[in-house]
C-alpha cells in the first residue's frame, strides 16, 4: 500500500517545447491568437444558430453540438499550456492533470461519433428529403447528441480509469504539453502493453468505424446527387456536404495519424504536432470552415448584426 501511495505524484512537469526555448513565445502568441479565434468562430455559430429561427434545422443543432465540444475541447487544454509557455516552471498538478486527460478522451470520443450522426443528417436530407422532417425530427436529435455524449464520456472513464491505476515512476516528466494516454503511460513502473492494445482497439472503434460509415453515407450521397438534373441543386447539394466532408478529413486524418500509426523514432514530435491539430488548429478551423463555405450562415450572420447595430 505504501509503494503504491508513493507513485501519486503530486504534479507533472509538462516539457512541451523546453527543449527549443526559442519556439515558446511565437508559439504564445500564436495560441493565443488561435484560442481567441477558436472562442469567437465558435460561440458565433452557436449565437447565430440559436437566435435565427431559420437556421433551427437539425444540421444546424449538430453544428452547435459541434462548436460546443470544440470550445469545451480547447478550453480542456489551451490555457494551461499557454501559462507553461509563458512561465518558467512547467507543471500541472495531478489533479489538473487527470481532469486534461478525461476531458480530452471523452470529447475527442463524443467528437468522432457526433460527425457519424452529421453524415447520417446530410444522408437523410439529401437520399430522403420528402422524409426528412419526419424522421430527423427533434426528439431523434436529441437522443442522437445525447447517445454521442453518453457512448464519447463512457469511453473515456474506462480508459482513464485503467491509465491512472497504473503505479507511476518518477521523475514525473511528461515529454508533452498536455496530459495524455500515451504520455502517461510512458511513466509507468509496469508493463503497459495491455494498457497499449486496449488504447488501439478503442481507437479502431471510435474512428474506423464512424469514418466507414461516414464514408458510407456519402457514397449513397454522391450517388443521389448526380442523379439530380438541376446544375444549381446539385451545387447547393455539394456545398452542404463539402464543409462536412472537410472537417472529416482534418479530423480523422490527424486522429488516425496519432493513434493508429505504429511506433517510430519520429512518434515523439509527430505526436505533439498532430496533438496541437488536432486540438488547437482543427476547432480553431471548423467554424472558419462552416461559414466561409455557407451562404445560410453568412446571411443570418449579417441578419444578427443589422438587428444588433
Amino acid at each position: 500500500m505504501n509503494w503504491m501511495n508513493k507513485s501519486i505524484p503530486q504534479e507533472f512537469i509538462l516539457l512541451g517545447f523546453s527543449d527549443r526555448p526559442w519556439l515558446e513565445f511565437p508559439l504564445f502568441v500564436i495560441f493565443l491568437i488561435s484560442y481567441m479565434v477558436t472562442i469567437f468562430g465558435n460561440l458565433t455559430i452557436i449565437l447565430v444558430s440559436h437566435l435565427d429561427s431559420k437556421l433551427h434545422t437539425p444540421m444546424y443543432f449538430f453544428l452547435t453540438n459541434l462548436s460546443v465540444l470544440d470550445l469545451c475541447y480547447t478550453t480542456s487544454t489551451v490555457p494551461q499550456m499557454l501559462v507553461n509557455l509563458y512561465s518558467t516552471r512547467k507543471v500541472i498538478n495531478y489533479g489538473g492533470c487527470v481532469a486534461q486527460l478525461f476531458m480530452f478522451l471523452a470529447l475527442g470520443a463524443t467528437e468522432c461519433v457526433l460527425l457519424a450522426m452529421m453524415s447520417f443528417d446530410r444522408f437523410v436530407a439529401i437520399c430522403r428529403p420528402l422524409h426528412y422532417s419526419v424522421i430527423m425530427h427533434q426528439k431523434l436529435c436529441l437522443q442522437l447528441a445525447a447517445a454521442c455524449c453518453i457512448t464519447g464520456f463512457g469511453n473515456s472513464v474506462w480508459l482513464s480509469s485503467l491509465t491512472l491505476q497504473l503505479p507511476l515512476c518518477g521523475p514525473y516528466v511528461i515529454d508533452h504539453f498536455l496530459c495524455e494516454i500515451p504520455a502517461l503511460l510512458k511513466l509507468s513502473c509496469v508493463d503497459t502493453t495491455v494498457n497499449e492494445t486496449e488504447l488501439f482497439f478503442v481507437s479502431v472503434i471510435f474512428h474506423i468505424i464512424p469514418l466507414t460509415l461516414i464514408l458510407i453515407s456519402y457514397a449513397f450521397i454522391a450517388k443521389a446527387v448526380l442523379r439530380i438534373q438541376s446544375a444549381e441543386s446539385r451545387q447547393k447539394a455539394f456545398g452542404t456536404c463539402g464543409s462536412h466532408l472537410i472537417v472529416v478529413s482534418l479530423f480523422y486524418g490527424t486522429a488516425i495519424s496519432m493513434y493508429l500509426q505504429p511506433p517510430s523514432p519520429d512518434s515523439k514530435d509527430r505526436g505533439k504536432m498532430v496533438s496541437l491539430f488536432y486540438g488547437i488548429i482543427a476547432p480553431m478551423l471548423n467554424p472558419l470552415i462552416y461559414t466561409l463555405r455557407n451562404k445560410e450562415v453568412k446571411e443570418a450572420f449579417k441578419r444578427l448584426l443589422a438587428r444588433v447595430f
